[in-house]
């Protein structure tokens, strides 16, 4: 082959490889432009829904927050008073505590993403109803497909029962992996119910350890 040839063949080589790459990283922007359009428009959804009467006492809605890649996912019950002062997920004692959990863990709060079955906050902390979570919760399904987890941990006994649909109590529940939608699922107790029960703590620590064993694993 003359030099000219092999010099033309490298150069054609090298130009296909170029425009792969170049290729590869316009899908991979095309890609992350297409989420944070898809994750902003759900956000703003959420913060101008007004599907049930909670919109009409909230200051905010709590749409959650951390890693949109996260491959844990904690779901709660519904904001209390700090939360819908804030506009974030678990920041009052409850919240504090999930903190140390997570951290107990080997985690930190920003390596997870953490939400709940509603958006605003029902008063006086009342439970929310069947009508409301039937409102609210395609939010929260939405946020678990876009995010993907691999698990998910729900908190307490609404977040458990509405996921599994399953009107078992969650203290019969936790302990054992389910399944949603594909995603490990593994109930534990709701931080709040703890504060009030601190001998349930070491059952909590249990599921935690068992959702640490599945992430060790994934």
């Amino acid at each position: 082959m003359r030099e000219e040839d092999w010099r033309s063949l490298v150069e054609l080589e090298h130009s296909f490889v170029g425009d792969d790459l170049f290729l590869a990283t316009k899908d991979d922007d095309q890609e992350k432009i297409s989420f944070d359009k898809t994750w902003a428009n759900l956000s703003e959804t959420v913060k101008e829904c007004q599907k049930c009467s909670l919109c009409d006492t909230r200051n905010h809605t709590v749409f959650g927050e951390g890693d949109v890649n996260a491959k844990l996912f904690f779901v709660g019950e519904a904001p209390g008073k700090d939360e819908d002062l804030s506009g974030k997920p678990f920041v009052g004692r409850a919240g504090k505590l999930l903190t140390k959990m997570i951290i107990a863990m080997g985690l930190q709060r920003e390596d997870v993403f953490i939400a709940n079955i509603l958006k605003c906050r029902p008063p006086d902390n009342r439970n929310p109803s069947s009508e409301e979570i039937e409102k609210c919760v395609p939010y929260l399904k939405r946020q678990i497909s876009i995010i993907q987890p691999k698990i998910l941990c729900t908190l307490g006994s609404f977040a458990t029962k509405t996921l599994l649909e399953e009107e078992t109590p969650i203290s019969k529940l936790r302990g054992k992996v389910y399944s949603y939608e594909g995603v490990s699922l593994v109930p534990t107790f709701h931080p709040a119910y703890l504060l009030r029960n601190a001998s349930m703590k070491a059952k909590a620590w249990q599921d935690l350890q068992l959702v640490m064993k599945l992430l060790d694993t994934r």
